[in-house]
C-alpha cells in the first residue's frame, strides 16, 4: 500500500514536472515571438522617422496597416514608442524561460510577481487592441503578434503559479483548482478567449482585413 502510494506521487510529480517544462516553453516560443515583432517595430519606427513617406512592408491595407498605429498618441503611452517596453519585458521572460528549462528553481514568490507583471502586460495589450479595432481603426500585423503571444504567455505562467500552487491557497481551494487543470478547463477558457479576440476583429472589419 506505501509503495502504492509512492508511486501515486512519484507519477504526480514527473506530470507537474513535464507541464513545468511544457509552460516555460510556452512562455519561452512566445517570448520570441514577440520580441522579434517589438524588435521589428523599433526598426520601422526609426525608418519611418528617417522617411516619414514611405509605405512600411508591415503595411499591407488601410486595416492592416502599422504605419497610421505607429503614428498616434496610443503608440507612445509613457512618453516613448511602446514597444520599448515590449524589447525589455520579453527579453526578460525570455532569459526565466531558459533559465527555468535549464532546471533552475524559480521561488513561488517571483513566479507570483512575474504572474502579476504578466497580468499587466495582458491588461496593456487588451487596451491598446481596443483603442486599434475602436478609436483608431486600424490594426498593426506585428501588435497582434504581440497581442496573442502576450495572451498565451500570461496564460502559461498562470498555469504553472496554480499547477504549483505558488500563491498558496490553502489545501481545499487548491484540490479544486487542480481538479480545474487536470480537466484542463483553463486551455478551454484560453481557446474562447483568443476566438473572441478574432470574433471581434472581424465583425468589425469584415472583409476589409483582406481588400
Amino acid at each position: 500500500m506505501f509503495n502504492k502510494i509512492m508511486n501515486t506521487v512519484g507519477f504526480l510529480t514527473k506530470k507537474t514536472e513535464n507541464e513545468n517544462r511544457r509552460s516555460f516553453a510556452v512562455i519561452l516560443i512566445f517570448s520570441a515571438a514577440a520580441l522579434f515583432a517589438s524588435f521589428m517595430l523599433t526598426i520601422d519606427e526609426f525608418y519611418l522617422l528617417q522617411h516619414p513617406n514611405e509605405t512600411l512592408n508591415c503595411s499591407i491595407n488601410l486595416v492592416l496597416n502599422c504605419s497610421t498605429v505607429m503614428q498616434t498618441w496610443q503608440a507612445a503611452i509613457f512618453g516613448f514608442p511602446n514597444m520599448v517596453l515590449g524589447l525589455i519585458a520579453y527579453t526578460s521572460l525570455l532569459t526565466i524561460a531558459v533559465i527555468a528549462l535549464l532546471g533552475i528553481k524559480l521561488p513561488k514568490i517571483f513566479m507570483v510577481a512575474v504572474n502579476f507583471g504578466a497580468f499587466v502586460g495582458i491588461v496593456f495589450s487588451e487596451w491598446l487592441t481596443y483603442q486599434s479595432i475602436y478609436v483608431i481603426e486600424v490594426l498593426c500585423p506585428y501588435c497582434l503578434i504581440v497581442l496573442f503571444s502576450t495572451l498565451l504567455i500570461f496564460a502559461a505562467i498562470t498555469h504553472y503559479n496554480l499547477r504549483n500552487n505558488s500563491f498558496e491557497f490553502r489545501l481545499t481551494i487548491n484540490n479544486k483548482i487542480q481538479s480545474f487543470l487536470d480537466k484542463e478547463y483553463d486551455k478551454v477558457l484560453v481557446a474562447v478567449w483568443i476566438a473572441a479576440l478574432i470574433g471581434l476583429i472581424i465583425s468589425h472589419f469584415g472583409s476589409s482585413l483582406f481588400a
